[in-house]
């Protein structure tokens, strides 16, 4: 999902993603005139939280901010600061509530920047609503090298003892993401990543081609992992390009996040819409060293996302996924 922020030059591999997503900004803004209309109900929790809790006497402005598809975005300027305010009319809490917690463990961590959450919760119209920090940001995506550090060093302090997962599900754009807990990670992303998108693309599209050959992918897939050791990592889950920004003072940001704890390369999946240079995998490395084989599991990561993309957009990420799976199977002879 998108925040509000300044979006760089990306791979043209991205931009038909991006314009699906733009094309809901004039959708957005014909809905303001009901995010206002709900800001003058005495019933209304987003208003009460920041003139109670958010301890502000007025909301001096309410403005909407482009850039998502899935929900509504908005900044409430006060006299006690500004709010970053995200509504959905459809989904009910739990999407925020995964979003909250998610960028909670990752602000735990001290380490790369992330919108601090304050408050989600039901909307009393239908819906639900979050409350989080609002950051200004820069001109610029910041400096490559210093995410770089900074992600691997979430990645080196965001562990878990109960395994893969998380603590409550969540989703990866508006796709149900499931974080059930495994102590295997090769099981893990066999059924709860590649597994569910494979049987919702046959659900969705009845392409059994796919499903076929990509549950022979899943079934024979150990090999890649060989020889390397596999922590449980935290993972901001979707980082592509529009949800990394930086602060005013050139600090990255990360934005929007998938969370669960995984495999810290899976976090590299969608690096083809994320333009990651070479000084950000350097600086990686150096932290978080790379483990052998690195490369040769790079696309198992990026197919979870392309089998997303196809499953939300539709056919025109169906042959990236399938080159995906038609190579591994060659390779494994499978």
């Amino acid at each position: 999902m998108v925040h509000a922020g300044i979006l760089q030059p990306i791979p043209s591999a991205c931009e038909p993603f991006l314009r699906l997503r733009r094309a809901s900004r004039w959708r957005r803004l014909a809905c303001y005139s009901n995010l206002t209309a709900m800001a003058s109900l005495s019933d209304d929790p987003i208003r009460e939280w920041i003139l109670k809790e958010g301890k502000a006497t007025h909301i001096t402005r309410i403005s909407p901010i482009g850039g998502g598809c899935i929900n509504h975005a908005s900044r409430y300027d006060t006299d006690n600061g500004s709010f970053f305010v995200k509504t959905n009319r459809e989904i009910g809490p739990s999407m925020f509530e995964g979003e909250a917690i998610g960028l909670n463990a990752m602000y735990s961590t001290k380490s790369v920047r992330v919108p601090q959450p304050f408050k989600f919760g039901p909307l009393p119209t239908g819906g639900s609503f979050i409350i989080m920090e609002f950051v200004e940001f820069g001109s610029s995506r910041g400096n490559q090298s210093v995410l770089g550090r900074r992600l691997a060093e979430m990645h080196k302090a965001g562990k878990s003892d109960k395994g893969f997962g998380f603590d409550v599900d969540n989703t990866i754009g508006s796709t149900p993401q499931i974080n059930s807990w495994c102590s295997d990670w090769i099981d893990f992303f066999s059924e709860h990543r590649l597994g569910y998108q494979l049987k919702l693309a046959l659900k969705r599209f009845g392409d059994s081609e796919i499903y076929e050959k990509g549950r022979q992918l899943t079934n024979n897939m150990k090999p890649l992992f060989e020889g390397i050791v596999i922590e449980p990592c935290l993972l901001h889950g979707d980082l592509w390009s529009g949800n990394i920004s930086s602060d005013k003072n050139g600090e990255p940001v990360i934005l929007d996040p998938a969370c669960y704890y995984g495999h810290n390369e899976a976090e590299f999946g969608m690096s083809w819409c994320a333009g990651f240079s070479g000084s950000f995998y350097n600086s990686y490395f150096q932290v978080m060293p790379k483990q052998p084989g690195f490369e040769n599991r790079r696309d198992i990561y990026m197919l979870y996302h392309y089998l997303n993309h196809y499953n939300l957009f539709g056919y025109g990420y169906r042959s990236s996924a399938m080159s995906i799976i038609d190579n591994y199977l060659r390779i494994l002879k499978a």
